[in-house]
C-alpha cells in the first residue's frame, strides 16, 4: 500500500473534507461538510488552482447520489413477475452474482465466438480512475469486436482527427482560454457543460476576464444558447452546414494570404486547392452566415492578437462532423496562433496518457460491423448499428449484451429500437447503481461504489484542461462490506471469465487487474517528471503546473514530427461534402422544412440525475422550443401539445416559442424519455419528459468517423 492509500473518514465523523465533482469534465475541487457522518454542504474550494472555487448545481448532489434510496448496493437479478405481474428484482451475493455472470458470458463465447458478446460504455467510465485502470481489461477478457460507447455519439470526430494530425487520437488542442483574445465558438454551449473536450471550470468567470481584458467571444449556433447570450456576437448557421462554413473561412484566409502555419506544417498548397470552391457566398447561401461575416472572421482569426476556434457536440454531431473538426483544426494551424499563448495548445497533464501511450494512439477500419459494413474506429464500432448487430441472425451476431455506465435507450438513435432489440438477448448485464430505461432489460445488474466512496484521479481531464494543474482526492466515505468498487468488479469478471474459458490470465494482466487503482497512479505519477505522488497528499487542493505552454513541434505523435494538413481518409470526403452542396443548391429547402437540435442544460448531467429534487427543482426544461414564425404557421398554441415525428418515430411534447430558435429549426434537450416508476428498486424520475433520441435516426451518420449524425434530423411538427 503506497502512499495515496488514505483512510476515509471514520464512522460518524464531524469536520471538512476534501472532494471533488466527477459528473462533467470541468472536474471542480470540493470541499464537504459532515456532520455525524452525514454529508450537510458541499461547496467549490477556493483553494483548487484550476477551478478556483466553483461549483454548478450538478455538484451539490453528489450528496443526493450518495444517499439515494434508489441506488443500487448490492447486486440483483431480475426474475418474471407471477400471474402476468410485472418482472421483479431479488438480490444475490457478490460471488453468486459475479459466478452467474462470468458462466454465461464464457459460455455464450464458447458456443458461439466473442463477436457474439456485446459491449457498452457509457460517459461517466471516462469519469471513473477504476475504469480507467482496469475497464480495459475487462473489455480485452471478453474478445469481441463488437465494443461500442458512447464516443460515437458525442466526439469520435475529435478523436479521429487527432490522430491523424498529431499522431494520438487523445493529443486534442484546447483553447488556451485564460489568455486569447478572440474566442470562436462554433456549436458549443459551455455555460451550459462547462465546457467538453475542453477541462474549464468556471467558465463565467473566464469569459468575464476575456472581457475585461478587451477580449471577445463569438458563437455560430442555430440557437441563441446561454453562451451565446454572453457573447460579444452571435451568429445564427443552419443544422448541418458548419462545414461549408469552416471550410470558407479557410479560403478566405488562402485568397488574401493571411495563413501563418508553423514550419512543421505540410500539404499547404494542396488544402488552398481544395478549399478554393467553398466560397463564402456559397456557404451564405447553405448556411444563413452572411459572407462578409465569413471574411470578417477570417481577418479577425489572423490577426495580431491571440485567437482560437473551438467546436464541440453541435459539430461533431452532424453528417460531416470529422470535416468541421478537421477545419477547425486547420484554421487553427494556420491563424498564426498555434501553439501559442492565447491560441489552441496542448495540456501536459502529469501522467501523460498520450506520450506513455496509456490508451493506443487510434487505428481505423480493421474490422467492420457485420450488418452495415461500417469501419471501426480505435476499437469502437458506432453505437448507430448496435441495435442491428443485436437483432440480425447470422454468425457474429451479438447474443449477449454487457453495459457499463451508460443508458443507450436514451441517448443514442432511435432508442424505442433499441429497447426493443435488447428485449432480444439472450442474457445482458449491466454495470450501474441505478435500475433506467436500459438497465431494466438487464437479467442481472452488478452496482459500483459511488463517487464520494470511492478515490479518484482524473487520468483523462487533466489531459484537455486549459491550465496544468494535478489533484489527487481520496475516498470521503469507505465502501460498505456488500459494496464494490468498480474496478474489482472488473477484476472478478475477466478472471473469472478466463478460468471458464481454460486460459487464465497472464500473470501481468492479473497483476494489474489485482492492484488498487491508487497504487497504479502512484506507479505512473512517480515514473512521470511532473509531480510525485505524495506532494499530491501533502496538497489536496492539487497542484498547480503553470499555465500551457509551447510544446510543439516535440510532443508530436506522428512518426516525421511533422503535421499533414491533407491527410487521404480526410480529403476523400469533401467529396461528399460537394456532391450533398449541389444537390442543396439543386433543390433548396423549402419555408416549412424543419430539423431538429438537441440541448443541454446546466442542471442535467445527460440521461441521469434527472430524479433529483435539487435538479429539478423550477421552470420546466423538456419542452421543445420552435421559433414564433414557424409555430404561427402551424397553427400551434404557445405551451400547446405537438407531435413531432421523423422517419424513424414520433413523441408528443409541450411546445414553447422562442425568438432563441433559428427559424426552420426546433430543439429537444438530450437525455430525458424516463418511464420507470419510482420504488425502492427503480429509479424514480421527477421529471419524465420525451427522448430526442426516439426520433434520432441510426442511418444518419458522419461517414468517415461513424459518429451519430443527432443534429440537423428532418422532422415534421404538427399539434396533438
Amino acid at each position: 500500500m503506497g502512499v495515496l492509500s488514505q483512510p476515509p473518514v471514520p464512522a460518524g465523523f464531524t469536520g471538512t473534507r476534501h472532494g471533488v465533482c466527477n459528473l462533467c469534465e470541468a472536474i471542480c475541487g470540493l470541499q464537504l461538510t459532515l456532520e455525524e457522518g452525514a454529508v450537510t454542504g458541499i461547496r467549490g474550494n477556493p483553494a483548487d488552482p484550476l477551478s478556483r472555487g466553483y461549483i454548478c448545481p450538478k455538484g451539490v448532489s453528489l450528496a443526493d447520489v450518495y444517499a439515494d434510496p434508489d441506488r443500487l448496493r448490492r447486486p440483483v437479478r431480475r426474475v418474471p413477475g407471477q400471474d402476468g405481474a410485472d418482472d421483479d428484482w431479488v438480490e444475490l451475493e457478490w460471488d453468486e452474482a459475479l459466478d452467474l455472470v462470468a458462466d454465461r458470458l464464457a459460455a455464450t463465447i464458447a458456443d458461439h465466438g466473442g463477436d457474439s458478446v456485446g459491449v457498452y460504455l457509457g460517459n461517466p467510465n471516462a469519469h471513473s480512475l477504476g475504469f480507467g485502470t482496469h475497464g480495459a481489461g475487462f473489455v480485452r477478457s471478453l474478445r469481441t469486436h463488437n465494443r461500442f460507447s458512447a464516443s460515437t455519439v458525442d466526439q469520435v470526430p475529435h478523436q479521429l482527427v487527432a490522430w491523424q494530425l498529431y499522431g494520438h487520437q487523445l493529443m486534442i488542442a484546447v483553447p488556451d482560454l485564460d489568455r486569447t483574445q478572440l474566442f470562436v465558438v462554433v456549436g458549443a454551449n459551455p455555460m451550459a457543460s462547462n465546457g467538453s473536450l475542453m477541462t474549464v471550470p468556471d467558465f463565467p468567470s473566464r469569459i468575464r476576464e476575456l472581457h475585461g481584458r478587451g477580449g471577445r467571444m463569438v458563437v455560430l449556433d442555430p440557437r441563441r444558447t446561454e453562451t451565446a447570450k454572453v457573447a460579444d456576437d452571435h451568429h445564427f448557421v443552419r443544422p448541418g452546414t458548419d462545414a461549408p462554413v469552416l471550410l470558407a473561412v479557410l479560403q478566405v484566409m488562402f485568397e488574401e494570404g493571411l495563413a501563418r502555419p508553423p514550419a512543421y506544417v505540410d500539404g499547404l498548397d494542396r488544402l488552398a486547392e481544395l478549399v478554393a470552391p467553398f466560397t463564402p457566398e456559397r456557404a451564405a447561401a447553405v448556411s444563413g452566415v452572411p459572407a462578409d461575416t465569413i471574411r470578417a472572421l477570417a481577418r479577425d482569426l489572423a490577426g495580431d492578437e491571440p485567437a482560437v476556434v473551438y467546436g464541440r457536440m453541435g459539430v461533431s454531431t452532424q453528417g460531416f462532423g470529422t470535416l468541421c473538426q478537421w477545419a477547425i483544426a486547420c484554421l487553427n494551424l494556420l491563424s498564426g496562433h498555434f501553439d501559442q499563448p492565447g491560441g489552441a495548445m496542448f495540456p501536459e497533464p502529469a501522467v501523460d496518457t498520450v506520450g506513455r501511450r496509456i490508451l493506443g494512439p487510434g487505428r481505423h477500419d480493421r474490422w467492420r460491423s457485420r450488418v452495415r459494413d461500417v469501419p471501426e474506429f480505435a476499437g469502437e464500432l458506432p453505437a448507430s448499428v448496435m441495435a442491428e448487430e443485436i437483432r440480425t441472425p447470422g454468425e457474429g451476431q451479438v447474443r449477449t449484451m454487457v453495459t457499463v455506465a451508460g443508458n443507450p435507450v436514451l441517448s443514442t438513435p432511435d432508442g424505442r429500437g433499441l429497447a426493443e432489440a435488447l428485449d432480444d438477448l439472450d442474457f445482458m448485464v449491466s454495470v450501474d447503481f441505478y435500475l433506467n430505461e436500459t438497465t431494466r432489460h438487464a437479467d442481472v445488474v452488478l452496482p459500483p461504489t459511488s463517487a464520494l466512496e470511492r478515490d479518484q484521479y482524473d487520468l483523462v481531464f487533466h489531459g484537455f484542461a486549459v491550465r496544468n494543474t494535478a489533484r489527487w482526492t481520496p475516498a470521503v466515505f469507505a465502501r460498505g462490506d456488500d459494496q464494490r468498487h468498480d474496478w474489482e468488479i472488473f477484476g472478478g469478471l475477466a478472471t473469472r471469465i478466463a478460468q471458464r474459458l481454460g486460459t487464465p490470465l497472464a500473470d501481468d494482466a492479473a497483476a494489474q487487474l489485482a492492484a488498487a487503482p491508487a497504487d497504479l497512479v502512484e506507479l505512473l505519477l512517480d515514473t512521470g517528471d511532473r509531480v510525485a505522488a505524495a506532494e499530491l497528499v501533502e496538497h489536496p487542493e492539487g497542484i498547480d503546473l503553470g499555465p500551457l505552454r509551447p510544446t510543439m513541434p516535440g510532443r508530436l505523435q506522428t512518426e516525421d514530427h511533422r503535421i499533414d494538413l491533407v491527410p487521404t481518409l480526410l480529403v476523400d470526403d469533401l467529396d461528399r461534402l460537394t456532391a450533398w452542396l449541389d444537390d442543396l443548391e439543386a433543390t433548396p429547402r423549402g419555408d416549412g422544412d424543419l430539423v431538429l437540435i438537441g440541448r443541454r442544460h446546466q442542471r442535467d448531467c445527460n440521461s441521469w440525475l434527472h430524479n433529483t429534487t435539487r435538479l429539478t427543482r423550477g421552470k420546466a426544461r423538456h419542452h421543445l422550443l420552435m421559433h414564433p414564425d414557424d409555430r404561427a404557421a402551424r397553427g400551434i398554441a404557445d405551451g400547446g401539445t405537438v407531435v413531432v415525428s421523423s422517419r424513424v418515430g414520433s413523441v408528443e411534447v409541450a411546445v414553447t416559442g422562442a425568438d432563441d430558435m433559428m427559424p426552420g429549426v426546433v430543439s429537444l434537450p438530450h437525455g430525458y424519455g424516463h418511464q420507470l416508476p419510482g420504488t425502492r428498486l427503480g429509479h424514480a424520475s421527477t421529471v419524465a419528459g420525451v427522448s430526442i433520441n426516439d426520433l434520432t435516426d441510426p442511418d444518419l451518420l458522419d461517414v468517415v468517423s461513424g459518429n451519430a449524425a443527432l443534429n440537423g434530423v428532418p422532422v415534421t411538427v404538427s399539434p396533438a
